[in-house]
């Protein structure tokens, strides 16, 4: 069983990102939201999140788009200014349960493949 790091993109630039469904939020580094300051949100009330060792403050969101494999994706992320390294990979981002769960992303952990089916079909089942 290994982790799944691919390189995918996130608003037009290469970006290094784990695919981690123990993450709930998707978080990115700070330095892929500089061109687009008027998406960031403010929180009414901050939280605490345990990421990568240390505790980090969650004060603001933001909408970002990117494209994994070349199939366009949006999802809500938590700005950050680092995420570390996995495997030897300094990490751009951490693509979360939410993220993962709105486009039906699914990983194959033994192949490190990921399942795009959602992505590429565009279909979904409201209720």
């Amino acid at each position: 069983m290994s982790r799944i790091v691919k390189q995918i993109e996130i608003e037009g630039k290469p970006a290094r990102a784990l695919f981690d469904t123990g993450a709930y939020h998707t978080y990115l580094r700070k330095e892929y939201l500089a061109d687009i300051p008027n998406r960031i949100v403010p929180l009414l009330e901050s939280y605490k999140v345990a990421l990568g060792g240390r505790t980090i403050e969650v004060k603001e969101v933001c909408i970002a788009f990117g494209k994994i494999e070349g199939l366009n994706f949006d999802s809500e992320v938590v700005p950050v200014e680092e995420l570390g390294k996995v495997d030897g990979y300094e990490l751009d981002a951490i693509i979360g349960a939410l993220t993962m769960e709105k486009w039906e992303i699914k990983l194959d952990p033994k192949t490190g493949a990921l399942g795009l089916d959602g992505l590429r079909h565009r279909e979904f089942t409201e209720f």
